[in-house]
C-alpha cells in the first residue's frame, strides 16, 4: 500500500498569532514588540476605538449625576476645515494629530482622577474612561510606529508657520466624550488615511 503523502506546508512565517496578540494587547494601552508598523492602516483597527468612543459617548448623553467635573478640562477642538486640511502640509497635519491626541489624552486622565474623587463614583462610567485611557495609549503607539511623531517635528530649515493648537474647555464626561469620539473620526481618521496611501506609493 502506498503511504498517502502528507499536505504540502507553508515554510513562510505565520503572521496570524501576531495580529491576534495585537488586537488583544492594543485595548489594554500594552505595546506589542514586533507588531506590524502600518497595523493602524488596517481599518478594522481604527474602527474599533471610533465604536469604543461612541458607545462611551452614547452611555453618557443625558447623564446628570456624577457625569459633571468640578472643574473645567482643555479639550482639543476638533472641528475640521476639509479644504483648509487637504491644502496643509504633511507637517501641520501631524502636528495637529499628535498634539491634539497628546492634549486629549491628558484631558482623559485628568477626567479619570476627577472621577475617582467624586463622592459617588459610578463603576460603569469608570470603565468607560479607563478603556479611553487604554485607547489613547494604543493610539499614540500606533501613531508614533506609523511616523507621525517624526512628520511632526519640522525641519530645522523650515519657516515656522504653524498656528498654535486651538483648544476648549468641557466640565462634563459627556462632552469630554464626544471630544473624543469627534477627534477620532475626523481629523485622526484623515491624517491615518493620507499616511498610509502615502506608505503604498
Amino acid at each position: 500500500m502506498n503511504a498517502e503523502a502528507e499536505p504540502e506546508r507553508s515554510q513562510g512565517p505565520d503572521c496570524t498569532p501576531l495580529l491576534l496578540l495585537s488586537f488583544l494587547l492594543f485595548p489594554l494601552g500594552l505595546p506589542v514588540l514586533g507588531a506590524p508598523p502600518r497595523l493602524i492602516c488596517d481599518s478594522r483597527v481604527l474602527e474599533r476605538y471610533i465604536l469604543e468612543a461612541r458607545e462611551a459617548e452614547n452611555a453618557t448623553m443625558g447623564c446628570v449625576e456624577g457625569c459633571s467635573f468640578n472643574e473645567n478640562i482643555t479639550v482639543p477642538d476638533t472641528k475640521v476645515n476639509f479644504y483648509a486640511w487637504k491644502r496643509m502640509e504633511v507637517q501641520q497635519q501631524a502636528l495637529e494629530v499628535w498634539q491634539g491626541l497628546a492634549q486629549l489624552s491628558e484631558a482623559i486622565l485628568r477626567g479619570q482622577v476627577l472621577l475617582a474623587n467624586a463622592s459617588q463614583p459610578c463603576e460603569a462610567l469608570r470603565l468607560h474612561v479607563d478603556k479611553a485611557v487604554s485607547g489613547l495609549r494604543s493610539l499614540t503607539s500606533l501613531l508614533r510606529a506609523l511616523g507621525a511623531q517624526k512628520e511632526a517635528i519640522p525641519l530645522p530649515d523650515a519657516t515656522p508657520s504653524a498656528a498654535p493648537l486651538r483648544t476648549f474647555t468641557v466640565d462634563a464626561l459627556s462632552k469630554l466624550f464626544r471630544i473624543y469620539s469627534n477627534f477620532l473620526r475626523g481629523k485622526l481618521t484623515l491624517y491615518t488615511g493620507e499616511a498610509c496611501r502615502r506608505g503604498d506609493r
